[in-house]
């Protein structure tokens, strides 16, 4: 594990393979472990980046409120500590606004773009009312867990899993200080402004089992950036939980 120090924050990250840096950037979670179901394929062709940036389990910092600012710069510092740049970056919900932000305002460190699962800004009522509901459900741990597997798998995936399969997504979600403040983010950021300026290709996945984030928001992501490809996948939002051999085609075939 490397850390690296950005502004009050200690930023961990791991390395695994050899190869063009590819740098898997965490939404509202526990972090980088989120992408270890699919790291191990993709480290087959590259140096696959595993970032933990502000709010997730591993970081460290001043537990201050998260901005796009604070993330994208540590983004942009963990890329340029593993060798500079142009990566091909993805990011998966809350980190597909964040890596299109660093896109936009740094094209000198994003080769490719893929943007999972992700959303612009506040425009989706549903969305708002589902970060909403689930900030609001902090003092009960248990049920905040439940709600986490809920809006995160599709019905379809939690019905092949047996019981003890069910209750350990049910409690493996909770409500500490860093999940709380990404889901304050979540409802803060907006980066509409910028997508148009991105410059890198960009693939946008969205999942239309995704009982979070609805495909109506990677699909206007993908409106505003600039000769964006689009696809849809069969999953819900966890897609690379639901769909990892999927996931890893969809990656190799659009940086290839």
């Amino acid at each position: 594990m490397n850390e690296i120090a950005v502004g009050t924050a200690r930023v961990p990250y791991r390395t695994l393979g050899a190869g063009r840096p590819l740098v898997l950037v965490h939404g509202t979670s526990r972090g980088s472990r989120g992408w270890d179901g699919v790291a191990e394929s993709l480290e087959e062709t590259n140096t696959v980046v595993l970032p933990d940036l502000s709010g997730s389990d591993a970081a460290r910092d001043d537990g201050g409120e998260l901005t796009v600012d604070i993330l994208t710069d540590q983004l942009a510092a963990v890329i340029t500590a593993v060798g500079g740049g142009p990566a091909d970056v993805v990011g998966h919900s809350m980190g597909a606004p964040v890596v299109a932000a660093l896109a936009a305002r740094r094209p000198d460190l994003v080769r490719r773009l893929i943007l999972v699962a992700g959303f612009a800004g506040q425009g989706d009522e549903y969305f708002r009312n589902a970060i909403t509901v689930f900030r609001g459900l902090a003092p009960y741990p248990k049920l905040f867990a439940r709600y986490a597997m809920l809006v995160a798998f599709s019905p379809a995936h939690v019905a092949t899993l047996d019981p003890a399969g069910v209750e350990e997504l049910a409690t493996a979600y909770q409500p500490r200080p860093g999940r709380l403040r990404q889901l304050d983010f979540d409802l803060r950021l907006d980066v509409r402004d910028v997508l148009p300026e991105i410059q890198a290709p960009t693939l946008v996945i969205a999942c239309t089992r995704d009982a979070l984030v609805s495909v109506a928001n990677p699909r206007e992501m993908a409106a505003l950036i600039p000769g964006a490809a689009y696809t849809e996948v069969d999953a819900g939002h966890m897609l690379t939980a639901e769909q990892p051999a999927v996931f890893v085609k969809l990656v190799r075939e659009f940086l290839d």
